[in-house]
């Protein structure tokens, strides 16, 4: 018997070893992209008409809310039901506990669900959701109405001095989160070598949402709230710059071809990017768009095509999907890239897609280029334009019409659909815009701005198999150990 439990204890020891190399395994095939090849095609591959509807779906709920180096590791979402959603893992309260949240630079604002939280998602087939609870840390406090920050989220009259500040973000697609908000630590990582990391914290602002509606209430794809990185003084950025922590310029670079990328606060030294100016009166990461050439074929465009009231010129925004045009501008670019397919017959799939039958190369489509103020250019690729329904059928990302806004204008967005593949920097303080074509699996140079020391940031993806392979991998090793010594006594 004794020789029985010994030989039970070193098979519990050989399980669990051989777990750990599978989980090792496992974490640096997620951790390493560096390390491992993927095919190249358009994100949209392989989606079939029944999820088409979602990619519009999350835009319109996306955009009806638009209002030292930190390494922000990146996650995006590759199923079908919830498009474009990249996000990305911060630590928040004392002792630290890990939420991930979708990355918004459109949204000016942090908030996270909260434990008590009413209608608020309890399962994803993304990450493991984790509730806020403000009497778990010990540096949570609420924030009062008589607070300074407080007035940037809520202009309600109600809200009286000494009480705890309230906030509630209504949805254009009739979604909303409603809570208050708390003041706490957020743990992040700081860049202090080549793709090495420490850790750095600082206070943050935010809401503990406590009750959710519509696509908050409830998602396959779910998060734990939303990381708004907008120029507004209550964005994240901002108050982390406001207390010197960094400074307001964050880039990111998202891999449309596996998910992830690279999302980094702080000055971006190599790859040298062509930047444009911001537009000063945009509540968005707007820029000014002179043409739009398709091939070497310049579009004839009206003055004044892109501007939709107080919404001048082009929106950049990684938050979105697709590529939203008005019709001044979809009409004309839709005729010239199908000048030289005749052959094509076009149909509209859910009102708003147009698609056709194609078993020849996409090169024989054109490049679109956009050329901005400054001489910048953002060319897209038919391959990047174009995404297979079916094996034999094509739609076009392109969308007529534009967002629409609560003043019946429509705005003009270049989406992830332009901008993935690409590094994009947002450099707040000197009010630019710039990008490069980039290999998002790869790393970028940053500047440590209190050493001068060139940094490479690597790029990661939270995924499955990151962010609940150890839970899982545990769980397994627990049950089979058991398993195996009652039946090997």
């Amino acid at each position: 018997m004794d020789l029985r439990r010994r030989q039970c204890s070193l098979s519990a020891i050989l399980l669990s070893a051989a777990a750990v190399v599978v989980l090792l395994i496992q974490l640096a095939a997620a951790e390493s992209p560096e390390n491992l090849v993927f095919n190249v095609k358009s994100k949209f591959a392989g989606k079939r008409e029944k999820d088409l509807r979602a990619l519009k779906a999350h835009d319109a709920h996306r955009h009806s809310r638009l209002l030292s180096a930190i390494d922000l590791p990146l996650g995006g979402d590759s199923q079908p039901e919830s498009i474009g959603l990249y996000f990305t893992k911060i630590g928040l309260g004392t002792p630290s506990r890990d939420y991930h949240v979708q990355v918004d630079t459109g949204s000016d604002i942090l908030w996270v669900n909260c434990a008590g939280c009413i209608s608020c998602p309890r399962k994803s087939d993304l990450v493991e959701l984790t509730p806020y609870d403000a009497d778990a840390s010990s540096t949570a406090k609420s924030v009062s109405c008589s607070d300074t920050f407080c007035s940037y989220v809520n202009q309600r009259s109600e809200c009286h001095s000494g009480s705890t500040c309230q906030y509630v973000i209504l949805y254009g697609d009739e979604s909303s989160t409603s809570g208050y908000l708390v003041r706490d630590v957020v743990h992040l990582d700081l860049v202090t070598g080549n793709r090495q990391t420490g850790s750095t914290n600082g206070t943050i602002i935010f809401g503990c949402g406590s009750k959710q509606s519509g696509q908050l209430g409830g998602s396959v794809s779910a998060v734990d709230g939303i990381l708004g990185f907008g120029q507004s003084n209550s964005s994240f950025i901002s108050q982390l710059a406001s207390q010197r922590k960094v400074k307001r310029s964050f880039a990111h670079c998202l891999d449309n071809n596996n998910g992830g990328g690279i999302f980094t606060i702080g000055e971006v030294v190599s790859p040298k990017v062509k930047t444009t100016p911001m537009l000063s009166k945009s509540a968005h990461y707007s820029v000014n768009l002179n043409s739009i050439e398709v091939g070497n074929s310049v579009l004839e465009l009206s003055s004044g095509a892109f501007d939709s009231g107080d919404d001048k010129g082009v929106i950049v925004d990684s938050g979105t999907t697709l590529v939203y045009l008005p019709d001044a501008v979809f009409k004309p670019l839709m005729n010239e890239i199908l000048a030289s397919h005749s052959e094509l017959t076009l149909h509209t799939v859910q009102d708003s897609f147009t698609c056709f039958h194609y078993t020849d190369k996409l090169d024989r489509f054109p490049r679109v280029t956009f050329q901005f103020d400054k001489s910048a250019s953002l060319t897209v690729t038919p391959q990047e334009y174009l995404f297979q329904l079916q094996e034999d059928t094509w739609c076009f990302g392109w969308q007529n019409g534009g967002l629409q806004t609560k003043d019946g204008g429509a705005l003009t967005i270049l989406g992830d659909m332009a901008l993935s593949n690409k590094l994009v920097v947002y450099d707040i303080e000197n009010q630019v815009i710039g990008w490069t074509n980039h290999n998002c699996s790869s790393g970028i140079q940053v500047k440590d701005e209190q050493s001068g020391a060139i940094y490479t940031v690597g790029a990661h993806n939270l995924s499955w198999s990151s962010s609940l392979a150890v839970t899982k991998l545990l769980t397994l090793v627990s049950l089979l150990i058991p398993f195996y010594c009652n039946i090997a006594l």
